[in-house]
């Protein structure tokens, strides 16, 4: 299919259907609860530190692979293909684990480490191409290109826990496996078709695209944007590439953690309902929160082609650590657990387009997608410590009551402002142009 200005939306819609398949890692919290289940009714299973290891293992696994597919980009690999190979590895990875046996090991090869590789090597095309069709809205399509990342949850969440008269755990089999094993099948088949749909559209416009009617040299926000080309290793010397390293580490180990755990805490926090009720109540603030993580992408995107990426950074991260410091109290009703994780996802989701978007202004678009990995890196640590950090409180955690998730959210709610602090020494490169 050819791709011209006019029907250059192409990209943007595969873009998008890619990034929903890719965010059923954000989904992993609903198959926290089976796992670990068994284990606390005296059976086998996982304490929830181990699964917040396949978590973890799998975000980090996908942020260093983010890296490989940057270099393979900057090498003219093709996107399709790279794309398809994401798609097919991300898809395996689930249809194995339904044949895993159930086994610690082989969820965390299968779902973290393969599922992880598969999501890394997809996710930066759909941004770099995005960007590169539409360089006069940079914030707005970084946010649109990764929004089904969020998106995507809600749905994986909602069919797995709560759809089809109590979800495809309780009601679905194939080949003759349990629910749970059954899902992870029917998920990876589901995943390599629509990957591979997307990626058909995946390509990049001409080396001499300019969209018609724009001039960067004065409708530019960024006016030096065209012109800043600087390859990863002159990038990781810069002041500017550890500070925003910093910034992403501080501010995705708050969201992170609430992803992972906001379902072990909901339920926790509405222990006054039954157990089915307030998981059900925890699943919905699940839903809400992957919702809102996708708005959030597109809103602070957009938000940030007016303001500039440092301010919007800031207003983003102060208001996630108002929130993240008075989420243990919103979570013990109901509404306050929904909105205030609504809250916590729509400003988590403003990460993936706004530091895109700043890696992109502050060293050039040529090389997003390896510059972009490296920054990204700092997800892939951030989702070590914010779930183990909370799987962790969560093992050891008092019996009789829940102060003991007062720890997670106050150091996330730290980490965030401090991660705002920091926006006060962020500042535009000067590079020798291209």
């Amino acid at each position: 299919m050819k791709i011209t200005f006019k029907n250059r939306w192409l990209v943007i819609v595969g873009g998008i259907l890619i990034q929903l398949c890719l965010g059923i890692i954000y989904a992993w919290s609903v198959f926290t609860i089976p796992l670990t289940k068994a284990l606390e009714e005296g059976g086998k299973g996982f304490t929830a530190s181990q699964s917040a290891w396949i978590f973890s293992v799998g975000l980090f696994t996908f942020s260093v692979f983010m890296i490989v597919s940057g270099r393979l980009m900057k090498r003219r690999f093709p996107n399709k293909i790279l794309t398809a190979i994401g798609g097919f590895l991300l898809g395996l990875g689930y249809i194995l684990a339904g044949y895993s046996g159930g086994s610690f090991l082989g969820l965390l090869l299968t779902v973290g480490v393969l599922g992880g590789a598969g999501i890394g090597l997809a996710y930066a095309v759909p941004l770099k191409i995005g960007i590169s069709w539409y360089p006069d809205k940079v914030g707005l399509v970084s946010g649109l290109a990764v929004a089904g990342f969020g998106f995507g949850a809600t749905f994986w969440i909602k069919a797995a826990g709560a759809w089809f008269g109590g979800g495809l755990l309780q009601n679905f089999s194939i080949f003759d496996l349990p629910g749970l094993e059954s899902t992870f099948v029917l998920y990876g088949i589901i995943l390599i078709v629509l990957v591979i749909l997307g990626a058909t559209v995946m390509k990049l416009p001409p080396d001499d695209y300019v969209p018609d009617g724009w001039n960067p040299k004065t409708d530019a926000l960024d006016p030096e944007f065209e012109s800043i080309d600087v390859h990863s290793s002159e990038m990781l010397r810069t002041p500017q590439f550890r500070l925003l390293f910093s910034m992403f580490l501080l501010s995705a180990f708050a969201g992170l953690m609430v992803i992972y755990c906001i379902k072990l805490f909901g339920i926790d926090a509405l222990s006054a309902k039954s157990a089915a009720a307030a998981s059900v109540t925890a699943g919905t603030a699940m839903a809400v929160y992957a919702i809102l993580n996708g708005l959030g992408r597109i809103m602070y995107g957009r938000l940030s082609d007016a303001l500039g990426r440092k301010k919007t950074l800031r207003i983003m991260l102060l208001s996630q650590a108002i929130m993240m410091a008075a989420f243990f109290w919103l979570g013990q009703s109901e509404l306050g657990l929904i909105v205030g994780a609504g809250i916590i996802g729509l400003n988590f989701g403003g990460n993936f387009a706004l530091f895109a978007a700043a890696t992109a202004v502050y060293f050039g678009k040529k090389n997003i997608g390896e510059n972009y990995g490296w920054v990204f890196l700092a997800y892939g640590f951030a989702g070590i410590f914010g779930p183990l950090l909370a799987g962790a409180v969560k093992d050891t955690g008092s019996a009789t009551g829940i102060d003991f998730w007062l720890i997670p959210f106050m150091a996330a709610a730290a980490a965030c402002l401090l991660a705002m602090v920091l926006t006060f020494f962020l500042h535009i490169p000067g590079h020798k142009k291209a």
